[in-house]
């Protein structure tokens, strides 16, 4: 369960959400709906944190109001007829149809979903049925093809799919690399962005100047593709 905290800059009020896991260091990242996530070593005590939150805060304000230029993010999918999806940075209208047969399938500029039941809910999953299938083939093209960059056998990493609340990516001691199931709404530079930056992670576990040089031979244009995605509209 995840711990909250609250720090003073200015007039501003810096909420927090700390996750305590398995490191050493202490991570700050600023979402692009402004909340603040940590990600501390287990141990860390709440004071300590909030004492590095509170240096950090010049810096959380002014990515937060950067974050805040841009246009919000759309209201919640209605899963109707006529509405967009994203699927690899593209845009597709929903269109659905009453059949016996069930399918869901890029139509053109449609996605197509045909079921006996087109209550929203029934959509709903059926499309995401569909979208999990379509991450784990995408994604596991974009992970092999990404490993080779590292020289790296891909039996040495598993690849897993999950819905996270407030990161991309994330590699595990043990060998596991999780991406966003939302990935897959992105275009396949920016998943490949999420997936290199976490094999850097292999070698450099903090974002220091070495991991930013590996990061850089490795994806001369990660600023570019980072930029593209916290950008999107999801």
């Amino acid at each position: 369960m995840n711990e909250l905290g609250v720090v003073k800059y200015g007039d501003r009020e810096i909420a927090y959400a700390v996750e305590f896991c398995c490191r050493k260091t202490l991570e700050i990242s600023v979402m692009p709906d402004s909340a603040v996530q940590v990600r501390a070593p287990q141990g860390a005590t709440l004071e300590a944190i909030a004492q590095k939150v509170q240096k950090k805060a010049p810096w959380i304000v002014e990515k937060q109001d950067w974050f805040a230029r841009f246009p919000k993010a759309p209201p919640p999918r209605q899963y109707l007829g006529g509405e967009t999806h994203l699927y690899m940075g593209r845009r597709y209208r929903l269109k659905i149809e009453k059949g016996t047969e069930r399918l869901v399938k890029i139509d053109g500029g449609f996605i197509r979903v045909v079921s006996a039941d087109v209550r929203p809910a029934t959509v709903k999953k059926f499309l995401d049925e569909w979208l999990r299938e379509r991450a784990k083939v995408q994604f596991e093209k974009i992970f092999d093809a990404c490993i080779a960059k590292f020289s790296l056998p891909s039996s040495s990493l598993r690849l897993q799919i999950r819905n996270m609340q407030t990161r991309w990516g994330s590699l595990s001691k043990g060998g596991i690399l999780t991406l966003n199931i939302k990935l897959i709404a992105v275009p396949k530079e920016c998943i490949e962005y999420v997936v290199v930056h976490e094999l850097c992670h292999l070698k450099y576990p903090n974002h220091d100047k070495r991991f930013y040089r590996l990061l850089e031979t490795r994806l001369p244009d990660w600023e570019k593709r980072k930029l593209k995605l916290e950008n999107l509209q999801m």
